[in-house]
Parts: C-alpha cells; structure tokens; sequence
C-alpha cells in the first residue's frame, strides 16, 4: 500500500482553483486541468515511500504489482489512468480510435518515419482509449451524435438560412450517413465559408439570449464556444452533439469514435493508459480531418447517463478499466478484494485505507495504490474514495 504523489497537467482550458480546493492547497494562479494518477509514461506517479516511479516500481516486478490475469490480458503495465479533471473552458471537439485503428494507425506512422513527439503524429501507441468521466460537481458535456429530430427542432427555431445546405443532408437521409454527410460538408468547407455560417449561427443566439435564453440553452453553448474559439466549426458542429448536464454522482462513457467535448467542471474521469486523440475542433493543436472522419462512429444515440450500481460500479463494457464509487460512513468498514492493482482516490472526508502490509490515510485529491499482493483493503472512517481497477476483477464486498 503506497501513498502516490502525482503529477498536475497546466492545460489552459484548466481551472485555476477546483483541483486546489479539492486538495486544501493555495492556488498557484496558473490552470490546473488534470491531476494523473497511473503510470503513465509522460507523467508517472511517483512513490516517495520507494523513491520511484509508479511506472519502475511494476517494471521491477509486473507479475508481483499486476497479477497474472492482469499482465496477461494487458502485458507489463497498468492498463488504466486515473485522473480528476477540472474544467473551466471547453475542451477540444475529439474522439478516440477502437483497438484495430489504434494498432493500425500506430504501425503506420512509425513507418511513415513520424517521431512520436511529433505535435502532428495522431497515434503516440499502439492501445485504444475507451474513457469514463464521473461528476463531482455539475458537469457540462457534449457527447456523440444526437438523434437528427433533435438537431432539426434546435436549427429549426434558430432559423439560419445559412445552415440550410448542412440541414438537408440530415433532413433527406435522417441517420448516421446524413450526419456524416453534414458533419463533412461543414468541416471540410473553404475557411470563409466556415466563418459566414458560424456568425450567422452567432448572429441567431445572440438574438435568443436577449429573449428567453432557458427556452434554448443550445444558444447560450454556441456563443461561449465561440468567444473561445472565434470563427472555429466546431462550435456549428456542436449542434449536431447531445448536450449533457451531469450533477455530482453521475457518469458518461465513451467508446471509440464518440466525438465529444467536455465543457465545464470537475469529475474524475478513468481511461485507457493511452494517448491517442483524434481532434476535430474547439482547439488551436493539431487536426487530421481526414483521420478524424476514418475513426468516427456517427450512429445516432441519446446519451446514456450512468449512475453506480452494486457495490458502488460504474458498469462498462471497458477491459482496462472499472471505477467505483464507495460511501464510507463513520461506522461501518468496507474491505475490497484482491482484483490485481489498484488505486484508491479520496474525494470527500478522511479514510484510512489497510492492508497486511500497512496502512495509508486518505484526504480529499489524495490516492494510494496497492498492487495485486497486498489482498484484502478495508477502508474505514467516512467520506467518500472512488477506487480504479481493471476491468477484470471482483467489486467490494
């Protein structure tokens, strides 16, 4: 059982204060987007108890940290990323490839003599990135092609001339081929073009937040995309995109080829150990639109919101990964069992994790890891722990 000190990625859409706050420390002024917890090699946990990496203390002995079933399915490394994320603007408009376009892509630039360092390489590995995020306070998202009657009513009542050639793709073919159809028109319009549209759209919401803006929050989405990202399609693009709230307790999953933008709030958000992002907009980095459009899935869905079920899991069809929400009250002990490595998140209270081999205490934004030799956990105290395995194992007694 190892008390992890981990890295904080500076992102600009980062806030400035939730993940300080969480952590009871000062705020630098600087943003603070994502706190990772993992072996990540980029940025790696490290454990002050053994003066290393997470990332060297399983190389030392994977079978011993992972447990066979786990290095089996996944080789020598912790397949799973921990992080809480924290946004104050939006993210970039992406999506993530499935294992075959992972593998494929990967194995192509790396022929193709592409560093991996590159800013313009796609595939930084060979893995999927299937991702879960969980909302610890409200939590704003757009997530996946919603079904097109929703995008007609919304375009309909804004009324923009502007957008009629992108609507009637949809409105003639109302499925995932309509909408790959508009979704290509738009973005792979000459520059000028995308920005007449965009500001007609603008034009349109502007109008609507003097009015009554709660009749149509698309609008009031549209315009803070755009003071972000003035001119950029991702912000039309978003219309054709479910807009979810969460409020704290709740969860989105995304698979592969799920083109999704995380808008505003904290969430701890559990992922693939990988780093392939295929962007599309809302961003000044790299976009390979064409690969985008290879990888996309733009079957049209509602989004599904997940809340935990037995034992507290969020239940995924995601191998690498399984998250779960546990309430410790003041009275009560709730023991894990062994289900290969895992890591163990403090998001509210005070809990003190053991172990046969010792013991850690756990305040908010802190976490421990334990690998898959250290047998039962009990976790005891009060407050709340979210605890990231593989998708592989047992869930808490």
């Amino acid at each position: 059982m190892h008390l992890l000190d981990n890295p904080i990625r500076p992102y600009v859409w980062g806030s400035p204060s939730a993940i300080p706050e969480l952590l009871g420390v000062e705020p630098t002024g600087e943003p603070q987007a994502e706190l990772w917890m993992g072996a990540h090699p980029s940025s790696p946990s490290f454990v002050p108890a053994q003066g290393r990496s997470l990332v060297d203390l399983i190389a030392a002995d994977p079978e011993g940290e992972l447990g066979e079933p786990c290095l089996s399915a996944f080789g020598p490394r912790l397949p799973f990323l921990l992080k809480l994320l924290a946004a104050r603007e939006p993210l970039s408009l992406q999506a993530h490839p499935d294992p075959e376009q992972a593998r494929e892509g990967y194995e192509r630039e790396n022929a193709d003599g592409i560093p991996i360092g590159a800013p313009h390489r796609n595939y930084k590995d060979a893995d999927a990135k299937p991702e879960l995020i969980c909302a610890l306070t409200p939590f704003e998202a757009l997530v996946g092609f919603r079904p097109p009657a929703q995008t007609l009513e919304v375009a309909d009542r804004l009324g923009v001339p502007e957008l009629d050639p992108l609507l009637a793709q949809v409105r003639e073919q109302p499925d995932g081929e309509g909408l790959r159809a508009a979704f290509t028109m738009l973005m792979t319009a000459p520059v000028d073009h995308q920005r007449a549209v965009v500001e007609a759209v603008l034009d349109a919401c502007r109008s609507r937040r003097t009015r009554d803006l709660a009749d149509l929050p698309a609008a009031d989405l549209l315009v803070r995309l755009a003071e972000k990202y003035p001119g950029d399609p991702g912000v039309v693009a978003a219309l054709l995109l479910n807009h979810v709230h969460l409020e704290p307790g709740e969860s989105l999953y995304l698979p592969a080829g799920n083109l999704h933008a995380y808008v505003e709030g904290l969430g701890v958000e559990i992922l693939a150990n990988s780093d392939n992002v295929l962007r599309g907009g809302l961003t000044s980095k790299h976009i390979d639109l064409p690969e985008l459009l290879r990888i996309l899935d733009f079957t049209p869905r509602s989004a599904e919101i997940l809340r935990a079920g037995p034992g507290g899991v969020y239940d995924t069809p995601a191998r690498e990964f399984q998250l779960a929400r546990l309430d410790i009250s003041g009275g009560s002990e709730v023991t894990v069992e062994p289900a290969g490595p895992q890591i163990l998140l403090c998001v509210e209270g005070r809990v003190v994790a053991r172990s046969e081999s010792g013991k850690v205490e756990l305040t908010p934004g802190y976490s421990a890891y334990a690998g898959a030799g250290e047998g039962v956990v009990a976790l005891a105290g009060a407050g709340t722990v979210f605890r990231a395995t593989a998708g592989l194992g047992a869930h808490p007694a």
